[in-house]
């Protein structure tokens, strides 16, 4: 029976690779040669494992979009408010705007900006995952309004999409050159719709 060789190389690892390099880069600026130079892979190791240049992105949303998920679902159950929670990811904008990360933006609000409007499966992933960050506002904004932080009358759904919304705004301003105080006082602004 042949089972084929076995890879010589961590999938995991190749994908993370290939995320960042089209989080920094987008898609259409990313080339096979960039992708196989960052993922350390033969082109016959690259399409027998990720079968094309757009499976592989559409990968690499699904793994940001998982990591990213896992990541505020922690945040939220170390936080120690739900409104603290949502506080300290506001603030954390203002980091992006220096530093070696510094101004990428959101990968998923990058994708949709260059072409989820031209193409019907990227444009479903960017969807289900801003969906998902959605639902886990709504869940600190209705463990807030339990812990008495945020008053009950507000619609949680609407103000987790106003939220989720404001986030991607920032995001972009600070990949497009805004300053930290600018993003500060902008956070304000947003933050106060909680009171």
């Amino acid at each position: 029976m042949n089972i084929g060789r076995p890879l010589e190389f961590d999938p995991n690892q190749a994908l993370e690779s290939a995320m960042q390099l089209f989080w920094r880069k987008g898609y259409e600026s990313t080339s096979l040669q960039d992708l196989l130079a960052t993922m350390k892979l033969s082109k016959s190791s690259f399409y027998q494992t990720f079968k094309s240049k757009h499976q592989l992105f559409q990968q690499s949303i699904k793994n940001y979009q998982t990591l990213l998920s896992t990541d505020l679902h922690l945040q939220l159950q170390q936080a120690g408010s739900g409104k603290i929670f949502i506080k300290e990811l506001f603030f954390d904008v203002t980091s992006e705007t220096c530093g070696s990360n510094a101004r990428r933006g959101c990968l998923l609000m990058n994708t949709a900006n260059e072409f989820a409007q031209t193409d019907s499966d990227i444009a479903n992933l960017v969807s289900t995952s801003l969906d998902q960050i959605i639902t886990i506002f709504e869940s600190a904004i209705k463990q807030a309004q339990q812990e008495e932080e945020i008053p009950q009358d507000k619609n949680a759904n609407a103000l987790a999409t106003y939220l989720v919304s404001s986030m991607s705004g920032l995001k972009n301003m600070v990949k497009a050159g805004a300053d930290k105080k600018t993003i500060e006082q902008i956070v304000t602004i947003v933050l106060s719709t909680l009171d």
